[in-house]
């Protein structure tokens, strides 16, 4: 027999599992395992970047796994293939151009569950891959080969390989997305440095300009939590930095400073 899926029965289920909500509202949809984070974008302000972020903890430990090629669609979403747990929590990243952004509340998957299989008998299977729709089954001639039985003279089997072990390859490194998870600008526009294990490495901060010329650098950094006044990087802009660890590099990324607002003498708005 052949099974046919209804094609009916098919739309609906792709309707009902892919409904988007707008944002800073997201769904979030668990489909066989793969999570679906989606949404609508009916913002105005022009998008920079478009992150997406999950947690065990739905109020810290998030963790930028991917961002999405074209941040301005309409319509946009991401799957996360192989998750280490279905029941993360995901949250979406909006970085607008400017230096603002909108970080959504924390959405947990929704399993969605298939549609039910059509079955139809009007088919008939010749082999594995073949069959004749609507064929008359008794006028199929059908051929039956006779079992071998086994040679006398089996053939021995050629020397067993010996496999030797290999030293396994290191573990990929991190991929880095943008905003950094530990030098990004605060709401006011002040510069954090966040490096949780601090007291036990030794860090280095190098800053540089648009024109990649080096502004100054932090050493021997001890603090979990930093902060620069804007007012040190003496205008505003694009700034790149590179981080090293025990004196090797493990970031290289930019952080965006924008300028004042002169009227009523307040910062641009988010």
């Amino acid at each position: 027999m052949k099974k046919i899926i209804s094609i009916l029965s098919f739309l609906i289920f792709a309707k009902s599992a892919f409904t988007q909500d707008t944002l800073p509202k997201i769904t979030v949809k668990n489909m066989s395992g793969r999570i679906i984070v989606s949404w609508m974008n009916n913002y105005t302000l022009p998008i920079a970047n478009i992150n997406i972020q999950r947690s065990y903890d739905s109020l810290k430990n998030y963790t930028t796994i991917g961002s999405v090629l074209n941040p301005q669609n309409v319509e946009n979403g991401y799957t996360d293939i192989n998750p280490p747990y279905t029941k993360m929590y995901y949250r979406v990243f909006v970085g607008f151009e400017g230096g603002t952004y909108v970080i959504t509340s924390p959405v947990r998957p929704v399993k969605v569950i298939p549609p039910p299989v059509e079955i139809k008998e009007d088919s008939v299977q010749l082999t594995p891959d073949t069959y004749i729709s609507g064929a008359d089954s008794s006028k199929i001639k059908t051929t039956v080969e006779p079992i071998k039985p086994p040679s006398k003279n089996p053939v021995k089997p050629a020397n067993p390989q010996i496999l030797i072990p290999t030293t396994p390859p290191p573990p990929p490194k991190p991929v880095i997305t943008y905003p950094s998870q530990k030098i990004f600008t605060s709401r006011n526009q002040d510069v954090v440095i966040y490096l949780p294990n601090a007291d036990s490495k030794n860090y280095l901060v190098k800053f540089y300009n648009e024109e990649n010329k080096e502004i100054f650098q932090l050493t021997k950094l001890t603090e979990k939590y930093l902060i620069l006044e804007k007012v040190n990087f003496t205008h505003s802009g694009w700034f790149h930095f590179e981080l090293f660890e025990d004196g090797e590099l493990i970031e290289k990324n930019k952080f965006y400073i924008p300028k004042d607002s002169k009227k009523n003498g307040e910062k641009s708005p988010r």
